[in-house]
């Protein structure tokens, strides 16, 4: 069956190499045939767009190089099995992007849900395709910043 506790370890590994701006380390978390649904937002919050394979998930990654820091806080965890060696999962997390702005910094704040097929491997658990959804997004200022 599922082992919820490795594919915990490995949601929770995700966010910490995206906030870590390890994005090649990230990529490696997911099959070498992943795909990976993303949002267009603000104008659509749902998954709408796809990137397959490391290199599409190392690409769509790429993008949060221009965002000083990151933070992926996981509040939420459900996990089921699909079959001996396959899982869903939803994940809930709160994505928080600060960034220059002016003289300050702004949090773009993503309240969002990751829909989540995983995978056994011969090295482990790997995600084998994730659905980004947003339900909210807000903004406002940070008063500092570690860079």
């Amino acid at each position: 069956g599922v082992d919820r506790t490795a594919l915990s370890e490995l949601v929770h590994r995700y966010a910490a190499r995206v906030d870590d701006r390890d994005f090649a380390g990230a990529a490696e978390l997911f099959t070498e045939d992943a795909e990976l649904i993303l949002p267009d937002p603000p104008e659509r919050l749902d998954p709408v767009s796809s990137q397959h394979g490391r290199a599409g998930v190392r690409a769509a990654l790429a993008t949060l190089a221009s965002v000083t820091r990151t933070r992926h806080a996981i509040v939420g965890e459900v996990y089921d099995a699909a079959g001996p060696d396959a899982g869903t999962g939803r994940v809930a997390c709160v994505a928080h992007h600060f960034s220059a702005r002016g003289d300050g910094f702004t949090d773009l704040v993503w309240h969002l849900r990751y829909d989540d097929a995983y995978r056994r491997e011969d090295d482990g658990w790997r995600i084998a395709r994730r659905a980004l959804t947003i339900d909210a997004i807000e903004t406002g200022p940070i008063r500092r910043l570690r860079i």
